[in-house]
Order: structure tokens, then sequence, then C-alpha cells
């Protein structure tokens, strides 16, 4: 893979790319890690810093590698993905091993870790988190999102390296 200088050099649509094609939001160590599908998400500037944020629900496992780690990756796949996202998306780390069952395999970028198979992977560095409630809904139909009352945790990570095939 090859360092680009910074997210402004990604000449693909990154709004698509989240939400059509989906990507792999990950943290932890080569060692111990965790990973898990998203499709909401952003990337953007706030603070003077090229950020991404990633939204995660509390029952997921993946939260418990992101609340204990520093850095966070968010990684893109070629179209051949799809059915290891969809695992990824859909099983638990807690029940099984959905890396292995995804075909999946550890890289690492000091302390970000993230699918080798991955075609283009931003690290971040985790700079803010918070939880999301209904308080801020000004439109009432989000409150839909949300039945079980799981409302995401906001995690904001700046953006240090960017990683492309």
């Amino acid at each position: 893979m090859k360092e680009l200088a910074n997210i402004k050099e990604v000449k693909e649509n990154l709004v698509k790319l989240i939400s059509d094609d989906w990507a792999l939001v990950s943290a932890g160590n080569k060692d111990k890690w965790n990973t898990m599908t998203i499709s909401w998400g952003a990337v953007g500037e706030l603070w003077g810093k090229d950020v991404v944020f990633a939204f995660i629900r509390p029952q997921r496992y993946t939260k418990e590698f992101m609340d204990n780690s520093d850095y966070f990756t968010v990684s893109f796949f070629d179209e051949t993905y799809k059915d290891a996202l969809k695992i990824c998306g859909t099983k638990s780390g807690r029940d099984c091993d959905k890396i292995s069952l995804a075909g999946l395999t550890p890289s690492s970028d000091g302390e970000a870790v993230y699918p080798s198979e991955a075609r283009l992977v931003i690290k971040c560095r985790k700079i803010a988190v918070q939880k999301m409630d209904n308080s801020g809904f000004i439109d009432g139909s989000i409150e839909s999102n949300y039945r079980s009352g799981d409302y995401h945790f906001v995690y904001i990570g700046e953006i240090e390296k960017v990683l492309e095939k």
C-alpha cells in the first residue's frame, strides 16, 4: 500500500463509499482486534483537523475495542468483498471468529489495525467520543432508528494517514 499525502488526494466519492459500498471500522491490535461493517459515517473537517465520524451502537463488540484503543481505521474494499462485509455486519466477534469467516487477515500500521485485503484505509487517532440521544433530534423521524433506545456513540478520529493500493 502506498501512503497518500492526505485525505484530499482520494479521488473517489467518500459518501458513496460509505453509504453504498460500505466500509469496515476496526480497532485493537494485530493480535486482538475486531471489525464491523458501517454504512453510516462521514469524512470532513472539524476543529481545524481532517476527521472521520464513526457511529457505533453500544451493544456492538467493536465498541469495546474502540473504547480501549487510541486509534481506529476505516477500510474500503473491492466489490468482491461484499459478502465479507455482510458477515462483519451480521456476526458478532463475541460469538464467533467472524474475521476468519469473512476471510480477512490483520495488518497493522503502528498502533492501528486493518484488514490487509482493503484497497483504501484511513488511519485515525481518536480525539472525541460522544453518546447520541434524542434531545438534539429536530426531525422526529430520526427516532425510528432507535426503537430500542440504543443510541449510537459518535467516535471522531483525526486522520493521520491514508493508505491506498
